[in-house]
């Protein structure tokens, strides 16, 4: 059940209404700030509350509603239809996912390999426009001997590449034993498809304040999906990303997964958090790679997550999907003018001090 509140509403007043119907009906009440209002959602047995009741709690109560869906904080009738943002400070600066702000690029290889390799990647995809740099550090595979990551030695050489780009950082977590020192590296924490039902996990990181990007599992509905991310925000994070990365169906003849982008138009009608598309892991493909990440900007895509590595040849996981560095390079040029064209695109400005690349406030190509 949500409370929308009149545009306007005093402070004081939402607090008072807030804890008049905590005590009331025992229930946790939450704020929510919109662009024009404030919206409280009551979470708990609201099944015996009696709307018109809430209603007359005060006259700057605007609107009372039942969330129908089984996701509650997730859902965007908690947020009365807007969209929320999820804002990431980086070296470079604060970089805002979300439906109303430029579509962020995501891009770097699977594993971190090695110093030279991650620091060298790191420049190319900064040099072409990405904001974050993405490499795993630990690695989930289905056979126990293929390679799974060099684990936290790696996360030191992604602080290394950050270090040297400025870039924001994204790597998985696997294991809640991790989390301390994934957290101490990471800018954002990724929850891979095979961890999306590890309830154990989505509340350890629910319970800290890193944003979290929640890959859809390879057999997830969008229901189950949404509500692992319930599981996130009910354990007090609201900072979460929701990246598609390709469903496994029955044809794995001609690509590793089927990439499904009809979850933009549907997720955009569901949730207010902001979506990231990942055509590497959706293709399996790096040919189908930029033809799928056109396609994602076309259809609304707040993000995109692109695998790149200097050598694919020669990766320790998953080459056939990484586009090179020049390969890379072409396909921002072709997403920017996409991207202009639908008015989500903004390329970083960066002014050298010292040694240091500082990234200026950008403002939207037009």
């Amino acid at each position: 059940m949500i409370i929308i509140l009149k545009s306007g509403t005093p402070v004081e007043e939402i607090t008072r209404i807030s804890q008049e119907v905590s005590e009331t009906w025992g229930v946790t009440v939450e704020k929510s700030v919109g662009t024009h209002k404030v919206v409280l959602g009551l979470i708990g047995d609201t099944i015996s509350i009696d709307k018109l009741q809430v209603q007359e709690f005060s006259p700057w109560i605007e609107q009372v509603l039942r969330v129908q869906q089984p996701f509650k904080r997730v859902s965007r009738e908690f947020r009365h239809g807007e969209a929320s943002e999820v804002v990431v400070p980086t070296p470079n600066g604060d970089v805002y996912f979300g439906e109303n702000h430029p579509i962020v690029v995501v891009a770097g290889p699977c594993s971190v390999e090695n110093e030279a390799m991650i620091v060298e990647t790191a420049k190319r995809v900064k040099a072409a426009g990405a904001q974050f740099l993405r490499g795993g550090a630990y690695k989930p595979r289905t056979s126990p001997y293929a390679f799974q990551g060099y684990g936290e030695s790696a996360l030191d050489l992604l602080a290394a590449a950050r270090e040297a780009t400025g870039l924001g950082i994204v790597t998985e977590l696997m294991d809640a034993a991790d989390l301390s020192a994934v957290a101490r590296t990471a800018d954002i924490i990724q929850i891979g498809a095979r961890n999306m039902h590890n309830f154990s996990l989505l509340k350890k990181v629910g319970a800290q304040d890193k944003p979290v990007l929640l890959k859809r599992g390879m057999s997830a509905t969008i229901d189950e999906w949404l509500m692992a991310a319930e599981y996130i925000l009910a354990s007090g994070n609201p900072n979460v990303i929701l990246c598609e990365r390709g469903i496994r169906t029955f044809d794995g003849k001609y690509a590793r997964n089927t990439l499904d982008l009809s979850v933009l138009p549907v997720l955009r009608s569901l949730t207010h958090l902001p979506i990231m598309i990942d055509p590497s892991h959706g293709t399996g493909r790096s040919e189908y790679v930029p033809s799928m990440a056109m396609a994602a900007i076309a259809a609304g895509t707040d993000s995109l997550m692109i695998e790149v590595h200097p050598n694919p040849a020669k990766a320790l996981s998953d080459g056939p999907q990484s586009l090179t560095p020049d390969k890379f390079d072409r396909l921002v040029q072709d997403m920017s003018v996409l991207g202009k064209v639908v008015d989500r695109w903004s390329k970083p400005v960066y002014n050298r001090v010292g040694e240091t690349q500082i990234m200026l406030t950008p403002e939207l190509s037009k």
